[in-house]
């Protein structure tokens, strides 16, 4: 094993949105914010591509950003920050940086 591999799976979350959405660029922001603190991996859908009308079809979402953690429904318009960060501290623990932190020395 690798003293590299990283510490925690990171959590795949797709972000359907849309050209002019605040709510897509506050999203952004968050998730972004985020990450400096959690293991996301982000992909970005852009809602006028096939595949994005496929996923807001598909999920039934009424307004973008259309938000996926792992492939299933989190929420759609604008972004719950507390419920995801409370999600992914139940998932993580508090906030465990990802960053260079956890390459360094371990807490064991």
């Amino acid at each position: 094993m690798s003293s590299s591999t990283p510490a925690f799976e990171p959590l795949r979350i797709t972000v359907v949105d849309s050209e002019a959405c605040h709510f897509c660029e506050d999203a952004h922001r968050a998730l972004a914010t985020l990450a400096a603190n959690y293991p996301l991996a982000v992909d970005t859908v852009a809602v006028r591509s096939e595949a994005g009308q496929a996923l807001m079809a598909r999920h039934r979402a009424p307004m973008s950003p259309l938000v996926l953690l792992g492939g299933t429904f989190f929420s759609s318009g604008r972004l719950p920050r507390r419920k995801l960060e409370k999600l992914l501290k139940s998932r993580y623990g508090d906030a465990p940086s990802t960053a260079s932190a956890t390459r360094g020395a371990n807490n064991g």
